[in-house]
């Protein structure tokens, strides 16, 4: 070896030992009490090791509170002008002027993301799927246009892009998305120095496969307890989630772009949640956060076991517990703060605080299934025209939800609009749960582990 490429690669080599992977925060705002943009991004500010914030949008009022900060700031293409994007030039342009001129440079905009988890949603395949690649272009083009020269442009996609992802040596892309939108995104990503993002929760693999997977090796804890080895590349995993994005990183070199960066667009552990979701709670959610902030602030990073010392940026999901999302009870959960600006639990972001050093936290209640019956219910008072809305839909699903609910039938008293809606959730419910259904008709249904029935 030359002595002078010798120099620098031991250069290189040093310099990497003193990096570490960055931690960075998402902050929705789907919530109707969530502190203002300006105190939001000042709590943000207090935690130490935030360097980043990424949201869902180009809320002006966020861009502007975050100007003259140190923080770098991710903001996102809405996913339904993704078409119009895509096909015109002035249009990107346009988005450009409108959200990211008037805040930057002061804002340090360093993310553009184009959608939020487009390959998940099947209803828009066809209207948007294909639109994806040539509106990422488009925009990049147009932050060329404009002189914005250090932003880079990516799009979040959820791990089920993968069509298998076990072991992680047999990573690899759906058949629907690999040849059509993750080859040249791939290419894309390469040419621009971008980041492949991904949205990557072991808390959902652990949850839906606890026969196969530890739980102290999704929260990594495992140690030498609970390992796993690839047959295939023979890499030594220690936790789930290093194994999750050597899956992402193996389906990459697949279709011939193994070398394009990793970063995690969002990753967490929900901090409460409805009956049946097990797991989802403040002690679990703090052992994974804790662990996450020493692994991705460590110096010298770790890297992956198929990428050993690479620097991944992180976002941790997510800032709040977000009341107005929908789905089930998880989905308004996973926040590190509630929105009163105190702390769900106690996390040092630095990773440099040891676990004697915490406070002790309440004994997980729900790693097991909960074993006892649950019924869907309506709050109560819930708004009478919310509540009517939920009714009509429940009554309007599946085989005889409403039946008994009739006039005259054994269900019928007391008739009022939150008895007949507490029976029609509950209805509906069995019915669906397992197929997707879930207990929240827009906010005014809740799990109860009491019986709700009326003699």
């Amino acid at each position: 070896m030359a002595p002078l490429l010798f120099f620098l690669l031991l250069l290189f080599t040093l310099s990497n030992a003193r990096i570490s992977s960055r931690i960075g925060v998402n902050y929705g705002q789907l919530g109707d009490n969530l502190p203002s943009p300006s105190e939001s991004i000042s709590l943000i500010k207090t935690q130490t090791r935030f360097t980043r914030v990424k949201i869902y949008d180009a809320n002006p009022s966020i861009l502007k509170s975050l100007s003259k900060t140190h923080l770098q700031v991710s903001i996102m293409v809405p996913n339904q002008i993704i078409p119009s994007i895509s096909t015109n030039r002035t249009a990107s342009d346009d988005w450009i002027r409108s959200n990211v001129l008037p805040f930057y440079p002061s804002t340090k905009i360093r993310y553009l993301l184009v959608g939020n988890e487009i390959l998940s949603d099947y209803s828009i395949k066809n209207s948007t799927w294909p639109n994806l690649v040539p509106a990422m272009k488009n925009i990049k083009a147009s932050l060329k246009r404009f002189g914005v020269g250090n932003v880079k442009v990516g799009t979040p996609l959820a791990m089920d892009a993968l069509q298998s992802s076990f072991p992680p040596s047999n990573g690899t892309f759906r058949a629907d998305i690999s040849e059509s939108v993750m080859k040249p995104m791939l290419e894309f990503l390469t040419k621009t120095k971008s980041y492949f993002f991904v949205d990557a929760y072991p808390y959902f693999v652990w949850a839906g496969d606890r026969v196969n997977v530890n739980l102290d090796y999704a929260l990594f804890r495992a140690g030498g307890a609970h390992t796993y080895t690839d047959p295939k590349s023979g890499l030594l995993y220690t936790n789930l989630l290093d194994q999750m994005l050597d899956a992402v990183v193996f389906a990459m070199d697949r279709v011939g772009f193994g070398s394009v960066r990793l970063a995690v667009a969002e990753t967490g552990w929900p901090n409460s949640g409805d009956y049946d979701q097990i797991g989802a709670n403040t002690y679990n959610a703090a052992i994974y956060n804790r662990n996450l902030a020493r692994r991705f602030t460590a110096k010298p990073a770790f890297g992956t076991p198929a990428r050993p010392g690479v620097v991944i940026p992180v976002f941790v999901f997510s800032l709040y517990n977000e009341n107005q999302k929908p789905g089930p009870g998880t989905e308004r959960h996973w926040g590190v703060f509630y929105p009163n600006r105190t702390a769900v639990y106690e996390v040092d972001w630095t990773g440099k605080k040891p676990d004697r050093d915490y406070e002790p936290l309440p004994v997980p209640t729900n790693d097991e299934p909960y074993k006892g019956k649950i019924w869907c219910v309506a709050v109560s008072g819930a708004n009478v025209t919310d509540l009517g809305g939920g009714l009509a839909y429940a009554c309007g699903q599946g085989k005889g939800t409403c039946d008994a609910i009739q006039k005259g039938r054994e269900c019928y008293k007391p008739n009022t609009v939150e008895a007949h809606a507490s029976y029609a959730f509950n209805a509906y419910w069995q019915q669906f749960r397992s197929s997707g259904g879930t207990c929240y008709f827009n906010g005014v249904a809740q799990q109860t582990i009491k019986d709700p029935s009326f003699g």
